[in-house]
């Protein structure tokens, strides 16, 4: 027997009136959606759970990106930061992840517009509807939102007439077994985080160590490309790379790329493989990992044979999911197995889409069963790995057309993208996404994880996953 709900259409009734759009997370995506929302005049608040904007980016700051000045600028964040009278940086150049947030998210949030309607430490706890459970459907449309909160003061519930989380899935990384379960034991700090400073903060964790990074993606090339630089320094250094696959789709050697620093990665990482600097184990099939002593031994299968490991230390560059338990009362419309909208999944599909080759997509494929709720920037791709930034403002434009009732002008979405032979991958493969400029004239870069480059070197060495 299958149970359809059905929900009303959406109207916006006396209970909704003067209450403010809910945007869940103050990243990039998450400031242009409170400027757009702005800008067509709607109430806004946004609900920022770390201290201060871009917390997330803040904590991949070393990392370069790919894209340039020109295409990491939302529109609408531009004009009301000129009205400011702040000047955009040199388009051509390459800002790291503190750049971003310094020069453009810090002073986006101090606008006078944006500055009053940010409320920091401020965890989203979960979300629903005031008197109403995910069960009932009479009157949902026009009951109001409820969120709860948790600050420093304790936990608190608070009304909106509309919901965006942009909150991102940085701080939901994927766990390190192919089986997608969390190791059986507690590996404490043994296993860090994709990203990490190998060459800065971090560096004492990793110099003269055995190290694994385990995923396939870009920021596992980062981080591949700045161990193999340590170990020129720090004797006793050993770098070693698993990838559940036979090979690395999305860093090939030849890949065309419309951004040099991202085009020369593969052929850096394949480089250090082939040199020997990086010990490459590929068709690895990891079952758990569990402590031995000061190390870890990571055990499961090689091309269909038992196979084991013993490292000092492990990258998680796994890729990463959204974080949905905030989300139960409310109804997702999400695809079965990338965990993204029903109507946006097939466009993302890793096995089919590239970055460059996703169609355009707004409203009309965020929507959920839940009126007036969307989830968007890169938490809206689930777990799918291709996500661009300018994809996350285009999305975030579409959902406020559509609030203020203008729904031709968010059904008009417009997004050209380039092609590029980075990003393909199947779906078992781990996440990343990619910074990219348009073709010809679209701006972009990474919201929740995004294709970066680290400081540049004469080599040119280039590449990595970050995110907001």
């Amino acid at each position: 027997m299958t149970l359809t709900l059905t929900v009303p259409p959406r109207t916006n009734g006396d209970r909704l009136t003067g209450l403010p759009v809910a945007v869940i997370g103050a990243g990039p995506v998450g400031l242009a959606a409170a400027a757009h929302l702005l800008e067509r005049g709607l109430p806004v608040v946004v609900y920022e759970a770390g201290p201060a904007v871009g917390t997330s980016v803040r904590a991949w700051g070393h990392t370069r990106l790919f894209s340039p000045w020109q295409y990491v600028i939302d529109p609408a964040a531009q004009r009301l930061l000129e009205a400011t009278g702040w000047e955009a940086p040199r388009a051509s150049s390459l800002p790291t992840g503190h750049d971003l947030v310094d020069t453009y998210l810090v002073p986006l949030a101090a606008t006078p517009q944006l500055a009053p309607v940010i409320q920091y430490g401020t965890r989203v706890e979960a979300v629903s509807r005031q008197g109403m459970d995910r069960t009932r459907s009479t009157g949902r449309a026009d009951t109001p939102f409820l969120l709860r909160l948790h600050t420093a003061d304790g936990t608190h519930d608070v009304t909106a007439r509309a919901v965006v989380d942009t909150s991102g899935t940085y701080t939901s990384p994927n766990p390190l077994t192919a089986a997608g379960l969390a190791p059986a034991s507690d590996l404490g700090d043994r296993v860090v985080h994709a990203l990490p400073d190998v060459l800065g903060t971090d560096r004492a964790r990793f110099a003269g160590k055995r190290v694994l990074v385990v995923g396939a993606g870009h920021s596992a090339a980062n981080t591949l490309i700045k161990l193999a630089s340590l170990a020129k320094t720090a004797p006793g250094t050993d770098v070693l790379w698993a990838v559940r696959n036979a090979g690395t789709a999305r860093l090939g050697t030849d890949a065309a790329d419309g951004l040099a620093a991202r085009g020369q990665l593969g052929s850096t990482v394949h480089g250090l493989v082939e040199s020997g600097q990086v010990q490459q184990i590929a068709s690895y099939e990891i079952d758990d990992v569990r402590p031995d002593g000061d190390q870890v031994t990571v055990t499961g299968r090689r091309a269909g044979e038992t196979f084991a490991v013993t490292v000092d230390v492990i990258v998680n560059a796994t890729g990463f999911r959204p974080g949905l338990d905030m989300l139960r009362e409310v109804r997702l419309g999400l695809d079965d197995i990338v965990e993204a909208p029903r109507a946006l999944a097939p466009l993302i599909d890793p096995n089919l889409h590239s970055c460059g080759s996703v169609p355009p997509h707004g409203v009309a494929e965020l929507a959920h069963p839940e009126p007036n709720f969307f989830i968007a920037g890169m938490k809206s791709y689930g777990r799918a790995p291709t996500f661009l930034l300018l994809t996350g403002y285009e999305q975030v434009r579409s959902i406020a057309a559509d609030l203020a009732g203008d729904h031709a002008a968010a059904r008009l979405v417009e997004l050209v993208l380039p092609e590029t032979g980075v990003c393909s991958t199947d779906i078992g493969g781990s996440s990343s996404c990619c910074t990219t400029p348009a073709a010809a004239a679209t701006p972009n870069a990474a919201d929740t994880a995004c294709c970066a480059a680290p400081e540049p070197t004469p080599a040119a060495d280039s590449g990595s996953c970050c995110a907001n």
